[in-house]
This record gives structure tokens, C-alpha cells and sequence, in this order.
């Protein structure tokens, strides 16, 4: 379980039950460059991350559901 401050109580495998999370949704017209930066600061701090991310960002990225503003 994990504790989103949106979403409330999720099940994440690996996250223990009382960890904050936040939740970045393919919708969000924000989040692929949310990732993009992230990937950035990864990579600045040699984390091997950052050679994963572009996976996830072509997934936000090609992903043809209707996209919108944060709420």
C-alpha cells in the first residue's frame, strides 16, 4: 500500500503503506514533461534511471486518450 495525497490508499507492490506518493497520469497534459525533467535530474545525479525513462516517455507520449489540465 502507499498513501497518495489524491487518490488516497493505493496497492503498489514494494511501497510500504504509510510512503507518499504522487501519481503522474498520461491525461495530464503536464506529466510527459514532468518525466522529461525528471529524466534529466536522474541522469545529472548517475542514476541508471534515466536510461529507462525514455520508455515511459514515449508511452505518455503516444498514448490517444483525451489529455487535459491537472485538477
Amino acid at each position: 500500500m502507499a498513501i497518495s495525497g489524491k487518490y488516497g490508499q493505493i496497492h503498489i507492490p514494494k511501497i510500504g503503506g504509510d510512503e507518499p506518493v504522487f501519481i503522474l497520469r498520461a491525461q495530464d497534459k503536464l506529466a510527459q514533461g514532468v518525466v522529461e525533467i525528471y529524466k534529466i535530474l536522474a541522469r545529472s545525479h548517475g542514476s541508471e534511471l534515466a536510461g529507462q525513462l525514455d520508455r515511459e516517455i514515449e508511452r505518455f507520449r503516444s498514448w490517444n486518450g483525451p489529455k487535459k489540465m491537472p485538477d
